[in-house]
């Protein structure tokens, strides 16, 4: 399952950067959030303060998710720059942020019968859901309004 995810990301990527008509709406001169040399060091710095123990395997582990937690700050930046949200990308990100929220409840299920919790897992995916807390109640005053797009507050 990991492979078909990631495969298909990268097919996504290539297609959104690469391929017509999709290439067409990616704005170079608007993204400018400077990936590498936020993201990577930001989530290095995060799993040395919060990891799941200190084998390769561990850290890689933590890293990830780690680096899915703030991976959403790109999406931000740009939201923030346009004010102005399409419909299917607010639908889009909004299902990200549910995703992250019945991930949540997973924890308390697994917490609640197995007993099982970890702390790298409800840091890391505490801070995702607190980036994406923000859009969502913009979404759900759009939606509850019957706009068709979402405009942010400034």
């Amino acid at each position: 399952m990991k492979v078909f995810f990631i495969s298909s990301t990268l097919f996504i990527i290539y297609m959104m950067r690469f391929k017509k008509p999709f290439c067409t709406t990616y704005d170079s001169m608007g993204d400018d959030f400077p990936h590498l040399m936020v993201l990577i060091p930001a989530a290095i710095v995060l799993t040395c303060i919060v990891q799941s123990g200190w084998t390769p395997w561990e850290l890689t582990w933590s890293f990830s998710l780690w680096l899915e937690s703030i991976a959403f700050l790109p999406q931000i930046v740009m939201l923030d720059k346009i004010r102005i949200v399409e419909n299917i990308t607010s639908h889009y990100m909004a299902a990200l942020g549910l995703y992250r929220f019945f991930y949540i409840l997973n924890w308390i299920y697994r917490w609640q019968v197995d007993g099982f919790y970890c702390w790298t897992q409800i840091l890391s995916g505490s801070l995702q859901t607190g980036l994406y807390v923000d859009f969502l109640y913009n979404y759900y005053v759009s939606i509850k309004e019957g706009k068709s797009i979402i405009e942010l507050p400034i």
